[in-house]
């Protein structure tokens, strides 16, 4: 590792780029597709904008990377994170107008109206206009715990400025809470805390999608792993109940539960209490919110984004090129289909074998590889598990960690949207060679070398 202070403010100079990337061409009100590479090309937004953004992305990926060995301390990483937020706190969105979108869905459950009857165009909002046009017509993808927070936000903020100021609050408490359960975890599994701390905190991701641009991922991220953390002391109901509420933010945070029920020993009474306090929880705030459970319906949402950073529709999309009608929803299908089966096998792996946190951060990776909708912000989900577990050559982070931080424009135009074909015919040999690659080192080494086995020496020389 490079000295500290050189990571430290190599990182803090890359958040300083951003945050002025973020001011020239971050998410506004009204929504204004400022950027894209159309406009940067052709220099309408001057050389300063690209230069920010591009910078400040380089440098906070080069920082993360080279403090990955050996940070001083907890304690060094939890200040350098947050010297590396604090440009972020005071600036526009950046990377994504999603935020826009959370402050209209709290606004319609603060006013007694249903975000899961319709989107903001149809139930209306003060603040439609802020609202990407993508998403004006979708209901609300998330669940109720996250409403009755953004709820929260809209009546106590009064205005847009306002509830984008307490959202990102939330985030920013999210943000805290990770940060005090990876030590934890890490100490209890074995693994360094300084490291397992600085690979998910220090993350360029973080200070750009969970910071500035306030995604919920922040509070379903930060359940997760309290969940987690309460399940390895043996709490069985205080681990339901966490857990819970982090399928209430996005239902995304179920395919936990399972993995975590197998971290809490003793009789069959201590499962039952874990699986009931999930229930409890999702039903007390499902009914306490008056939404009842018309969340579930309002899923299907998120898939309206057709984009080729999801493999299930990459291949959906190279098939239609190649002359196939109506590919994507088959390929989508049959992508999900395959998720669930990954799913049993890994929960069923880990019943024989344990290694439980490591198989559920596998479950997440599989969960955000086969999901039909991709965005950079998803890969943080197994991010945060596996920084807490006896990695496999973090060597090979950096690549999806490169391609997600600098896929999303300052205002949130994603880069896929300027490359659909190129990108659909990438992403599908990609998939074909790592569908390959899975069924040979299978049929050379057992599915133990497939899901996460290997001798923990040999992980730590490789990483």
């Amino acid at each position: 590792m490079p000295r500290p202070n050189a990571v430290r403010y190599t990182g803090l100079a890359g958040s300083l780029f951003l945050a002025g990337a973020a001011w020239l061409g971050g998410a506004t009100d009204p929504w204004e597709p400022t950027v894209t590479p159309r406009t940067i090309l052709a220099g309408q937004n001057g050389v300063l904008l690209p230069l920010c953004w591009l910078f400040g992305t380089v440098l906070l990926i080069l920082a993360w990377w080279w403090g990955r060995r050996n940070p001083p301390s907890v304690r060094w990483v939890w200040v350098t994170a947050g010297l590396w937020a604090l440009p972020l706190l005071v600036s526009l969105p950046l990377g994504s107008y999603d935020i826009h979108s959370y402050a209209c869905q709290g606004w319609q459950q603060a006013a007694g109206l249903n975000p899961y009857a319709g989107g903001v165009d149809l139930l209306v909002c003060p603040w439609i206009d802020a609202v990407a046009p993508t998403w004006r017509s979708t209901p609300a993808p998330y669940g109720p715990v996250f409403l009755v927070l953004a709820a929260a936000a809209a009546k106590l903020g009064g205005s847009l400025l306002g509830t984008i100021v307490l959202l990102r609050l939330i985030a920013v408490l999210g943000v805290v809470t990770i940060a005090w359960c990876l030590p934890v975890l890490a100490s209890r599994t074995g693994v360094s805390p300084e490291r397992a701390t600085w690979l998910f905190l220090a993350c360029p991701l973080v200070p750009v999608h969970l910071i500035s641009g306030a995604h919920n991922e922040a509070v379903m991220i930060a359940l997760i792993l309290a969940g987690l953390v309460a399940a390895t002391s043996e709490r069985a109901l205080t681990t339901g109940i966490l857990l819970g509420l982090a399928v209430g933010v996005k239902v995304t945070a179920f395919v936990v539960l399972p993995f975590a029920l197998l971290l809490i020993p003793g009789r069959i009474n201590r499962f039952v209490r874990s699986a009931g306090g999930a229930v409890l929880a999702l039903a007390v705030v499902s009914l306490g919110s008056g939404l009842g459970f018309g969340w579930l319906a309002g899923l299907s949402g998120s898939g309206v984004s057709v984009q080729w950073t999801a493999p299930s529709t990459a291949i959906g999309m190279t098939l239609e090129m190649l002359g196939v009608p109506g590919a994507v929803p088959v390929t989508r299908l049959i992508g999900m289909v395959l998720l669930a089966v990954l799913l049993v096998l890994l929960w069923v792996r880990t019943v024989r074998r344990g290694d439980v946190l490591r198989h559920a951060a596998l479950a997440l990776a599989v969960t955000v590889m086969l999901a039909p909708v991709f965005h950079p912000w998803y890969v943080l989900w197994p991010l945060a598990v596996l920084a807490v577990t006896s990695m496999e050559m973090t060597r090979w982070f950096l690549v999806p960690i490169t391609v997600a931080a600098a896929l999303c424009l300052p205002d949130g135009y994603n880069l896929a949207l300027a490359t659909k074909a190129q990108g659909a015919v990438l992403m599908t040999v990609l998939a074909g060679y790592l569908t390959w690659k899975v069924f040979y080192e299978a049929n050379r080494n057992g599915l133990r070398s497939v899901f996460g086995g290997g001798s923990p020496d040999r992980d730590q020389r490789a990483a």
